[in-house]
């Protein structure tokens, strides 16, 4: 199923909850660039663009939201939080909630190799999405459709103090993209009994991608998830 008809299109809207007064917009929004590749006769904008516009739009609503809710907090881990909420995982999950995937208008290799399930493809198509919104219904459309679809992660977060789990956080992405799960090895323990730090290591397929140090095991696999997330960023960025 993609949105190639209008009837498709509705289906979509009714997932995200929003309806377009222009549906040409919400059309390009899930438009790949390898699908208008291939038709070019026929399709010339794609989702590229509204991307870069999505993106701005998402921080600027989740920025603002943080910024009145949460008063106590400095800006420090304000910024920490949103970063957090908006990274490419969280965006992807709620795209895969949403079915965004179903609707992808995609080229015929990004078919092939599984661009539906795409963490990176979905994310992107997400931040077109709110772009779409943005455009046809102005800054309170887009407003509702991100809290609707984020704040609760923001909750959630709040309710474990702020707490970040990137272990499982990095079990999401690997699975997705490596199709394997992480292995920690502590690699070494120093100091006395009382003050005992933990190094511990984190590997997928043997490559290493992290390595954090903590009082104890558990403090310091976080901290070697939280390394290898960065890592996994900065190569998904450099690929681009």
């Amino acid at each position: 199923m993609h949105a190639s008809s209008l009837k498709d299109l509705m289906k979509l809207e009714k997932s995200l909850g929003y309806t377009f007064n222009t549906k040409s917009i919400l059309k390009e929004a899930i438009t790949h660039k390898s699908y208008a590749h291939e038709k070019k006769k026929d399709i010339q904008a794609y989702n590229e663009r509204m991307e870069f516009l999505g993106d701005s739009v998402l921080e600027l609503i989740i920025s603002e939201y943080l910024y009145l809710t949460y008063t106590e907090y400095t800006e420090a881990d304000l910024s920490k939080i949103k970063a957090y909420i908006v990274q490419e995982s969280s965006l992807a999950e709620t795209a895969k909630r949403l079915e965004i995937g179903s609707y992808l208008l995609l080229g015929k290799g990004e078919e092939m190799t599984g661009g539906r399930e795409k963490p990176s493809l979905l994310a992107d198509a997400f931040e077109a999405i709110l772009s779409a919104i943005y455009i046809d219904g102005g800054l309170e459309k887009a407003r509702e459709f991100i809290l609707n679809n984020l704040s609760h992660k923001v909750e959630k977060l709040a309710a474990n103090k702020f707490i970040f789990d990137f272990k499982t956080e990095l079990q999401e992405v690997v699975q997705a993209e490596y199709g394997v799960l992480p292995k920690y090895i502590t690699h070494n323990e120093e100091g006395p009994e009382h003050k005992k730090v933990f190094e511990v290591k984190v590997f997928i397929k043997d490559d290493l991608f992290g390595s954090g140090k903590g009082r104890t095991k558990k403090a310091g696999a976080q901290k070697a998830a939280e390394a290898a997330l960065e890592k996994i960023k900065e190569s998904n960025e450099t690929n681009l």
